[in-house]
């Protein structure tokens, strides 16, 4: 059996554990979150370097990409160098195959018609893929990373303006602190609402779920969510907030459904390639192989 450990900064309230299998492969997939404790992880990391068949790094990205450039988190290389024998994915790789696909499955199943709807991304530079699928779709776009990742009340309505914004900032950005862009540890359980009128404003709430949950307003009306690293008590919370639906970029995994780091690590393992011999062709390959579709739960009738 295979063993994939995705070690988080997040919150430890989160973990999970299942086994399943994957084109004839039998996978044991484990959340281990150290609560933004650094030291944890790393010592996390060293134990298990070599012991287990491949990594997820959880609650960090190594990368963002903005028009097709790579920029590198500083803070994520203090983990990503502990991994000195078993490769170690955040997910990155993937996402810009995965998630788009996932919209214009979302588009083409008829799951939901996203032609013409207000879509808010909190934060669209770690979901560039997804934001380039919905802008190809013909949604509104309105990209929150100024607002809610640095604090600049600057909505943007076009990834035109993103690419040229985001290419001036990204440089200083992927060196600030971590913890100052993204909730770690117990601050992953804070909800503080801010900017509501844009999640009131929109149809669609798109990408990461923390950065989705961590502003949430106190009451919605019948908003869909579009994100992944859900739990059952994530959805408990978002039918009691107003949540209407909730559909996922990663499949239902013993109750939750796992990130993208996750399903990375699975594709790496089953490739059994360096990850420098792996390409974006390979990923999408691989995708069509295992027929990943998007989770969708209706809120309206989920119950715990």
């Amino acid at each position: 059996m295979k063993r994939i450990v995705s070690v988080s900064l997040g919150s430890s309230r989160r973990d999970h554990s299942f086994e399943t299998e994957f084109m004839g492969v039998k996978f044991y997939i484990e959340r281990i979150g150290t609560d933004g404790d650094w030291n944890r992880a790393i010592d996390l990391i060293r134990e298990l370097d070599g012991k287990v068949d491949a990594f997820g790094m959880g609650g960090i990205d190594l990368y963002v990409y903005i028009a097709g450039k790579r920029y590198v988190i500083k803070d994520a290389r203090r983990l990503m160098n502990e991994a000195r024998k078993t490769p170690m994915l955040d997910g990155s790789g993937l996402k810009n195959t995965l998630e788009r696909k996932c919209i214009m499955d979302i588009q083409r199943d008829g799951i939901m018609d996203l032609k013409g709807k207000r879509v808010l991304m909190v934060c669209a530079v770690d979901r560039f893929g997804m934001a380039e699928a919905f802008e190809e779709i013909g949604a509104r776009l309105t990209l929150g990373d100024f607002i809610y990742t640095v604090g600049v009340p600057i909505p943007m309505h076009s990834l035109r303006t993103l690419r040229i914004l985001g290419s001036v900032a990204a440089p200083f950005i992927v060196n600030m602190p971590f913890d100052k862009l993204y909730p770690t540890g117990k601050e992953q359980d804070v909800i503080i609402p801010k900017h509501s009128k844009y999640y009131y404003l929109a149809d669609v709430l798109a990408g990461d779920f923390l950065y989705i949950r961590r502003y949430l307003p106190e009451k919605l009306n019948g908003q869909v969510i579009i994100t992944n690293t859900t739990t059952r008590e994530d959805m408990q919370m978002l039918k009691k907030r107003g949540i209407s639906k909730v559909i996922t970029t990663t499949p239902d995994m013993g109750g939750r459904s796992f990130g993208t780091n996750v399903i990375e690590a699975i594709m790496v393992t089953l490739m059994g390639r360096p990850i420098d011999k792996i390409s974006p062709a390979d990923y999408f390959s691989m995708l069509q192989e295992l027929n990943l579709k998007p989770g969708v739960v209706n809120l309206e009738e989920f119950s715990a």
